[in-house]
């Protein structure tokens, strides 16, 4: 609430919200897995959980689990605060995949190819998918949020809506499969997500290029983030974007020694030169409100 209030009258089209921050372990957890709490740092996974244990867990123990619990007690105190300026929003959530990794660990790499694991890796991901969806619900019907669109800050203080999406999904440890895997084993499952919450808002850290255009030709993914924007060509990224409808929701990386004016100044000329659509989480900011406000309306003017 402290990062929240000051933005409430910043010159931004973003809208001032906040989240429970529970971390990779917010959907795992409820499931079963262990975790601990290291010192001035996020909720770590503990040891991944066994193939029986993964089967014996119930979709219905998700809303009652303890990590559930934490979640309603940060709405129920956002609630009682009054703050109507500032928007409760929806946990950050990992994807499928991601959520199959933390349960099962490392085992699930080395399962992928193997034929005669096949059922199981698609019961593992029919698993997870299920405890994703619960859990999103739950908190939509929480927040009497439609179960087609919310408002997600991503992490941030100032989010966004998202009308065709109310779903977002995270899929880091995607990045370390191929392509044709990921065509096979991770992007159906991303359907049948999107198609329960109306659209998706993708996000992925690490490089994997074949990754983004994957996520991007896909009609139910509505926007995408990039976590490591250093790592790619800005251009590229537009123009593919561009090229398939998506929004580019995400930082940009910066050049060295860019100024907010020069970075805004390139970014437009890209938007325009490119016609992809971008909603700026901008690495070089201003830090006065005038200069803030000046940005914002240049950014309006030449995109």
């Amino acid at each position: 609430m402290q990062r929240a209030r000051p933005v409430v009258d910043w010159p931004t089209d973003g809208i001032p919200c906040v989240r429970p921050n529970l971390g990779v372990i917010w959907i795992p957890a409820m499931a079963g897995l262990n975790y601990f709490l290291p010192e001035a740092a996020m909720p770590w996974p503990g040891e991944p959980l066994s193939r029986a244990a993964i089967l014996e867990a119930r979709v219905e123990q998700i809303v009652t689990s303890e990590t559930m619990r934490l979640a309603e007690g940060f709405y129920a105190m956002h609630h009682d605060s009054g703050e109507e300026q500032i928007v409760p929003y929806h946990a950050d959530t990992q994807g499928v995949f991601d959520i199959a990794h933390l349960l099962y660990g490392e085992e699930l790499f080395y399962d992928l190819p193997n034929p005669d694991c096949e059922s199981w890796i698609r019961e593992l991901l029919d698993i997870s998918r299920a405890f994703y969806t619960q859990a999103t619900l739950h908190i939509k019907d929480l927040l009497g949020e439609p179960a087609v669109s919310m408002i997600h800050g991503h992490g941030t203080s100032q989010g966004v809506f998202f009308p065709t999406a109310g779903g977002r999904s995270s899929e880091d440890t995607v990045t370390l499969i191929s392509p044709d895997m990921i065509e096979r084993v991770v992007l159906p499952q991303i359907s049948k997500t999107a198609e329960t919450l109306g659209g998706i808002f993708a996000h992925f850290c690490g490089k994997h290029p074949t990754l983004l255009e994957q996520l991007c030709r896909m009609d139910m993914v509505r926007a995408v983030d990039l976590g490591n924007p250093e790592y790619y060509d800005t251009r590229a990224v537009m123009e593919t974007c561009a090229a398939t409808g998506t929004v580019l929701h995400s930082r940009i990386a910066a050049m060295p020694g860019e100024t907010w004016q020069a970075y805004a100044r390139r970014l437009a000329t890209l938007v325009r030169e490119t016609g992809a659509r971008v909603i700026l989480r901008p690495l070089v900011a201003p830090h006065s409100r005038d200069e803030c406000r000046a940005m914002l309306q240049f950014w309006h003017e030449n995109t």
